[in-house]
Order: structure tokens, then sequence, then C-alpha cells
């Protein structure tokens, strides 16, 4: 990277200067030193050479003038040689073996550099000694008798030492001028060849860089946008051919930017149309959106217009015929009672499918998420459909294995519907065999647990061609199955989706003439609140037990239910085996003798008898209706009867009082005595004849004092002049409606605090939601359930006081929404969130003293979630702001107002739902 940097630093001009020129200087420099120095050493080695040639001969002419001391031939001597080289020798002396000057060629005043200054003994040969610009010279002396001893007898050492030495002081001016002649000839030739350079490499920028520096011009001109700019000039080899290849990719470029300009211009314009078309449709979109909710509006408020239409008068036709059951009627009479509020119930349930599969297709489904007994649930919802498959003679079997959690949360009423669509739809087409439902655990977590359910018969079973058609609104396998059994073919849909819209799957398979199996897989969470009574069931572990179940589908679910609480059991499963073996007069501690294999009334009450005297508790398991065969044989014979399919907890609390305290129980066939009056002032309201007059009636028959309105305005006038306890009030009437006079009343009259009921066919749930809104404090639905209407008085008889003290800090109406209207567990769970309350300030009062942010917010998050099941909407608005503001990582000096806030509505809920809870005591 960073030589890359450089290399693109300096432009192409530099490179090539810097490339030619380096090397010629660098090579000229080098070749121009290595020549003056050379030049250098052969000056010196020549002067080196003339002072020996002078020098030597002189050594050996002045060895006889030393040897003689003759001064003066030695002095002539040296005269002689400095003047043949007078410009080269400065000075010449001859110095004796003492090392004393003997004679000189003249004076000089730096003899005494000339002068050896070592050992004269040491001197063997001529030496060379550099003293500034001048260059010494010594050569010793030797007598002529040595060096002809030398000469004539070779190998022998040469052992005197010269006689004296000739030192001679050469002038270096002349070499020293000619090595500066030689440097200066080496610099101007190396600087002509760097011209020369310079000139040939300009010349190769001009034809080379020069051209490319031209194309980056036009190659960057074209990056700008102007096409139009060419590479002119004659060019040499390849620069010529990157010329011509640069102005034919602009020529390109050109060609297609006018191309695509073309394209351009062509996709704006097809642009501009297509958004002014997407304007036109945005506009009529705008309108059939308009025309769509207006057609949305227009089909629920037909719905609920259908819907309250439809109910009313089968909330005539269903509440008398009810009344009409109470009256004393013959046989046929009473058949054909029967008939009409059988039939009624159906339209009614018709009515219920089409709003649900409305209320689906919409989204405007809202499924509830509250904690139920998934047992209880299911044992009421299999209960209310045994009677059909008894009718049918089939054997209706719950299986729920029992690792299933009983305590979860979810939308109970619409598991409820899932149950009783698929368990009735295999009781509908199944006319000999079974029905079995069975529950198993697929996945379970700390607080999620996921069922799976099969719902299997021994049906008609569907056709392969035909499965395709099941989950499809409107639709059945064969059209003829309508015709045959019924129904508007929207059951199935509405499961699937419903089981969809909580988080499940369902699928089937089926066999034609063997049956189907359904199944469905549901998501649920387990609700951390246990619900119900805990049943000591280890009381009833090592009982010996005789099980008597003729149908094997039913014994073995109750053999392996039996077997879980660890009681022994003995299963019979014929009367032959079972006459045998009371005859040997056995001993058990429970007994469950199934009835409903007994055609002769005399042998069945001689083997209840022969039970009887071989157990403690004797429980007659039967699907029979025949009220005469229970209430003469079967019920004074027995401890207990139950009716098939057996609950759980139903079989397991029963089994546990009668080992406490088993008793026969006896039953009269004489009417139960009725039960008293409510002494409470109630006021009726509704425009209807027929309703009034059935409100009127039942209203009579369980309370003290009866006042009816047929319209808002008569109703206002009345609640202004009498005090009443409760109020009935229908919504949709002409003039003032429910809503209008439920404000007057609440504004001006005697019964401002007074519980208004509301009585209305609207079954959808935003109608609900507008009604309960509005001001009033219940709800009741059409038709009007006889037992719903005496919950409703019993429950607001003793209640009345508490609840209309402040409903923002205790609401029963909200807590027993949040039950499931199930009084109990809204009593149960107001009674742990009531239990709780102490604990919980202390932790929070701990928490702000101790400033443990995490500790606070854990308590604030258990406690919101114990208001969500207890009708405390203040209360529970205060948790979530302060969980919420919490989890943002608020300080917690920013809702300290809120924390204070909390603790003082702590302590009004506790009060509150104290008298509350003491009231259903008294009650």
């Amino acid at each position: 990277m960073n030589n890359t940097n450089y290399m693109t630093k300096y432009s192409l001009r530099s490179w090539v200067l810097v490339l030619a020129l380096a090397p010629t200087i660098l090579v000229g420099i080098l070749l121009g030193a290595y020549f003056t120095i050379n030049r250098f050493y052969e000056l010196e080695d020549t002067l080196r050479d003339q002072g020996s040639n002078i020098i030597e001969p002189l050594a050996i002419a002045g060895e006889a003038s030393l040897m003689s001391n003759n001064r003066e031939a030695a002095k002539r001597l040296l005269a002689a040689a400095q003047l043949n080289k007078s410009t080269l020798v400065k000075s010449i002396a001859i110095f004796d073996a003492d090392n004393q000057l003997f004679v000189t060629s003249h004076y000089h005043k730096d003899f005494e550099l000339m002068r050896y200054q070592q050992d004269i003994a040491s001197l063997n040969q001529t030496q060379f000694e550099q003293v500034g610009d001048s260059l010494i010279v010594r050569t010793p002396i030797y007598a002529t008798g040595n060096l002809l001893t030398l000469d004539d007898v070779p190998g022998v050492a040469q052992a005197d030492k010269p006689v004296g030495y000739v030192a001679m002081l050469l002038n270096k001016e002349r070499a020293l001028l000619e090595q500066h002649r030689a440097a200066l000839a080496a610099f101007i030739i190396v600087l002509i060849g760097v011209q020369l350079n310079l000139l040939f490499t300009f010349r190769l920028v001009k034809n080379v860089t020069q051209p490319i520096t031209e194309m980056v011009r036009v190659v960057a001109k074209i990056r700008e946008g102007k096409l139009d700019t060419r590479v002119n000039g004659n060019l040499i080899g390849e620069l010529d051919l990157l010329k011509r290849g640069i102005n034919a990719m602009a020529s390109s470029l050109s060609e297609y930017h006018d191309e695509m300009q073309q394209n351009i211009d062509q996709a704006t314009s097809d642009l501009r149309e297509t958004l002014e078309q997407i304007e036109i449709q945005n506009v009529e979109l705008d309108m059939a959106k308009k025309r769509a909710q207006e057609a949305s509006r227009i089909k629920s408020e037909f719905l609920a217009n259908m819907s309250h239409e439809l109910r009313t008068p089968l909330n005539g036709v269903i509440g008398f015929a009810r009344q009409l059951l109470k009256t004393p009627l013959h046989a046929s009479q009473l058949d054909y009672i029967r008939t009409i509020e059988r039939s009624a119930s159906n339209l009614l349930s018709i009515i219920n499918d089409i709003l649900d599969f409305s209320k689906l297709e919409a989204g405007k489904m809202v499924l509830e998420n509250m904690p139920f007994s998934l047992r209880e649930n299911l044992d009421e919802t299999v209960m209310l459909l045994s009677a059909q498959a008894h009718d049918k003679q089939l054997e209706l079997v719950v299986d729920v294995m029992p690792d299933v959690p009983d305590a979860v949360s979810g939308d109970a009423i619409r598991v409820s519907q899932i149950i009783t669509n698929l368990v009735g739809n295999a009781i509908k087409f199944t006319d000999k065999g079974s029905v079995l439902l069975k529950v198993d655990v697929n996945g379970l977590q700390e607080d999620q647990v996921e069922l799976h359910c099969e719902v299997s018969d021994t049906g008609i079973g569907i056709e392969e061609e035909q499965q395709q058609l099941l989950f499809q609104a409107f639709g059945q396998a064969d059209s003829s199955i309508s015709r045959r059994f019924g129904g508007t073919g929207l059951g199935l849909i509405i499961t699937k989706r419903l089981i969809n819209q909580m988080g499940g799957q369902i699928g089937f398979t089926s066999r034609l003439g063997k049956g189907s199996t359904f199944w469905f897989t549901l998501p649920l969470a387990q609700s951390p609140y246990p619900l119900g009574d805990h049943l000591p069931l280890q009381q009833l572990s090592g009982k010996r037990t005789l099980l008597f179940e003729t149908k094997s589908l039913s014994a073995a679910v109750l053999q392996r239910r039996l077997q879980y609480w660890q009681m022994r059991v003995e299963t019979v499963s014929s009367t032959a085996a079972l006459n045998a073996l009371l005859a040997g007069n056995p001993s058990y501690d429970f007994m469950l003798l199934s009835c409903h294999d007994y055609d002769d009334i005399p042998a069945l009450s001689k083997t209840l008898n022969a039970a009887r005297r071989c157990t403690q508790v004797l429980i007659a398991l039967t699907d029979s209706h025949d009220q005469q065969l229970l209430n003469n044989i079967i019920r004074p014979q027995t401890d207990l009867v139950l009716t098939n399919p057996v609950g759980e907890y139903t079989l397991a609390r029963n089994m546990l009082e009668l080992q406490i305290a088993p008793a026969p129980v006896i039953i009269a066939p004489p009417a139960q005595p009725t039960a008293p009056k409510l002494t409470m002032t109630v006021l009726a309201v509704d425009d209807n004849p027929a309703n009034l007059k059935l409100i009127d009636t039942l209203l009579r028959e369980l309370v003290s004092d009866v006042h009816t309105a047929t319209n808002g305005e008569q109703a206002i006038t009345q609640a202004k002049a009498t005090a009443f306890d409760l109020i009935f009030m229908d919504i949709q009437m002409p003039g003032t409606d429910g809503i209008k006079a439920t404000a007057a009343i609440r504004a001006d009259s005697l019964n401002r605090n007074t519980p208004i009921i509301a009585v209305t066919a609207h079954a959808i749930n935003e109608e609900r939601e507008r009604i309960l809104n509005s001001g009033m404090d219940g709800y009741l639905p059409k038709p009007i359930d006889e037992i719903a209407l005496k919950a409703i008085l019993n429950r607001w008889h003793h209640g009345i006081e508490v609840e209309r003290h402040d409903p923002r800090i205790v609401n029963w109406e909200l807590c027993l929404a949040q039950a499931n209207n199930k009084a109990s567990l809204a009593q149960e769970m107001l009674q742990m969130l009531v239990n709780s309350i102490p604990e919980t300030l202390e932790n929070i009062e701990t928490a702000l003293k101790q400033q443990q942010l995490p500790q606070l917010l854990a308590v604030i998050h258990k406690l919101h979630g114990a208001c969500c099941y207890s009708g405390v909407p203040t209360l529970q608005q205060l948790c979530q702001i302060i969980e919420s503001a919490l989890k943002t990582g608020t300080q917690l000096l920013d809702v300290e107002p809120e924390i204070l806030e909390l603790l003082d509505e702590l302590t009004k809920v506790e009060s509150a739902a104290q008298k509350l809870l003491s009231s259903f005591v008294t009650d």
C-alpha cells in the first residue's frame, strides 16, 4: 500500500528523468573516480622511480668520498646531481654511519627532516617518507667490499651495517599538478556525458512521456463526461496503438452514452406515465379502501343487528320453553317442548358459528389469556357432549396423561369450543363404537407447555378425494352429509383458525368405514398460580379396588388412572366373571361398577347387593338417563353414582370423601323445595314485550319485588322515583337506548350507584366492550340463561356496597372476567393477591432502602403478574409504568413518586379486597 502511494506520488516524467539520469551520473562518477585515482597512483609511482634512479647511483658514487672523508668531492657530486634535476630535487644530503650530516648539496633549513630517525642498521634498502608536499627518499651506502661479498658469496647474510646513507628531498608540486589536471579532465568528461544523457533523456521525454501525459489528460476529460475529446498527433510504436485504443474507447462510450440517454429519456417518460397511473390507482385504491371500510362497517353493523334480531326472538322461545318444562305436562307435550328447546338451541349454535367465522375472517377475534384448570375445562366440555354420545350408545372416553399440567393460562372458552367442535363432530359421524379424546404433552418448559390432543372415532370415515374439502368454509366431505347429519360446515374451519391463532397446528387421518383421528397441537402458558384444592392422593395409595367395566377403552383409562394413584386394582370385564368373584365374598376398599350393560333390572339389583357386602365404598358408573332406574335401583344401593366419562378430579375427590365417611345415598323422588326469594327490588327494562315478560317471569321466581319498563324514558323516570337494588337494562331500544338511559340514571337519580346489568342480544366483543365501558356493571347475554341470572342476583345481593365503593381500586366484574367468569377462581386469585401484599410491601421498602434496582424490578414484575388476574386496574397500571421505567434504565429517584403511589394503592387494595372477600364469606 505504501509502495503504491509512493509510486503514484511522482509523475511519469520525473520517473523517466530519474531512471535515465541516475545510472549515467553514477557510472560516470564511478569511472571518473576510478581513472583519476589510478592516475594518482601512477604519478606517485613515477615520482618514486625517478627518486630511486637519482639516489641509488649517488649512494654508490658517494661511498668513496664518505669513506675517504672527502667532503668537497661529495659536495660536487651532490651539486651536480641536484642541478641535473633541479625542478625535482630540493636538497640532497649524505649522513655517515653515526647518522651525522656529512655533506649537503646546499644549506636547507629542514635537513633535520631528512635525518633517519631510527637505527641506521635498519635502513637496508631505499625507503620513502611522505612529508607534506615533499617526498623524502633514503638509501643506504655500503662499503664496496661488502657489496662484493654480497655479490660473490651468494647466500651469506649481510651482517655489516651501512657506512652511511643518502637522503634526498623531492618536490611533489609537479606531481600534484598532474593529479589535479587528471581529476579536472575526468570531471569534464563526466559532465559532458551527463549533458549528452540529458539531451537524449529530454528527447525521450518529449517522444514518450508527453504523449502519455496527453493521454492521461484525455482520459480524465472522458471520465468527466467530455466524450468528444480525442488524442491527436503522430506517435511512435505502441503509443500510437494506445492512442487508437483510447480514441476508439471514447467513440464507443459516446455511442453508449447517447443510447443510454435515449433509454433514460424513454424510461423517464414511461416512469412519468406509470406514476400518473399509480396516482390514479392510489386514488382508486383509496376510494376502494373507503368503500371496503364502509362495507366492513356495514357488515359489522349488520352482524350486530342480525345477532340482536335473531337472538331476541330466540330468547323468548328458549326462555319460555324452559319455563314450560317446569309446569305439569303430558309425556307428548314434554317431548314437544324439549324438541322446541333443542331446535332453538341448535339455531343459536348456528348463529354463534356464523358470528365466530365472521370475526375470524375479519381478524377481530381477540383471545383471552387467563388461568384455568385444564382437566376441569375438559370434563365440563365433554360432560355437555356426553348426553349425545349416550343417546347413540357410544363409548365416550377422556384420557389425559398424568404429566399434563393442570394449571395453564389461555382462552378457556376457545379451548372448550375446539374440543366441542371436534368431539361433537366425532359423535355426530359415529353410529356405533367409541370416541376417544386423548391429551398428551409434546414439549414442556419452565413456563410453556405444548399439548398434543387427539380425537379418534370409529365412525363413517372420509374418502381420500373428499379430505381436502374439510377445512374449507361451508364445506363438507359430501353434500349428502349435510342433509343426513346437519350442520353449516363451519365447525372445522373455525377450529382450524382458532388453533392457528393460538399458535398450534391441526391435521387428521381417516379411512373410509374405519373412522377418523383428528389431532392438534396447542401451546399454552403454565399458570404460576395453583387452581383448585390440592387433593391428598397419597391417602389412596395401596387401597384395594375392584373395577368392573365391559368397555375396553374406558376400562384401560380408569385402570391406568387408579394405578397412577398407586392403588391395587383388580379388573373384571364380564358380568359372569363379576358374579363369580362376588360369590366368594372378597373384601375391597373401593368398588367401581359399570351399570350400562344390565338389561335385567333384578339382576342389576342383585349384583349391587352382592357388591355392597364386599366393599366399604361402592361407586356406580352409568350413562343412563332413566331417572326411575337411578333413583329406585342404583342410588339406594351405592355410595355414589357418576356419569361416564368420569372426570379425573371428580373421581379422586369423591373417593377421598367417601373413604372418610361412606354412607349410602338414598334419594327420594319428591321434588326439591323451592329456594327462598332474595329480598331485592329489581328494575327490568326491555322494549320487546316477549323478552320483558320472560325476564319478568324469571325475576319474580327469584326476587321479592320486580318493576318493569318498556323504554329508556320510563326507566329514567322510575329510577328518579324509586331506589333499586339492581337494574337490568336492554341496550337496543328506540328513542333513548340503554347506554343513554344508563348515563342519565348515573347523572341524576336515586340510583347513581346502583349496579346496572346490560341485557342484550349483541354477541360481538367490540359491542360488549362498548357496553361495559359506558358505565354498566355487568353483562347478561340473550337468550337469558336462568343459572347465569341467578349468579348475577346472588353476586350483587351481598356485594353491592363493596363493589360500588371504587371500581378503580378493586373491580369485581373485571376480576370475574379475568378468571373466565368463575367466581370461585376469581375469589381465590384475589385472596392470593391480598395474602401477598404484606410481603410485597416489605420487599419494596427493603429494595428502596438498599437502592437495589434488580431486586425492586423483580418484586414489581411479580406483583404486575398477580394484578393481571385480580381485577385491580389502577394497581396494574402503576406496576406497568414502574416496570417499564426500570427496564429502560430510569433512575430510582425519577420513579420514586410512582413507587410511593404504588405503596398507597397497595394499602387501598388490601382494605377493599378484604371487604369484598368477607362479603362473599357472609353470603
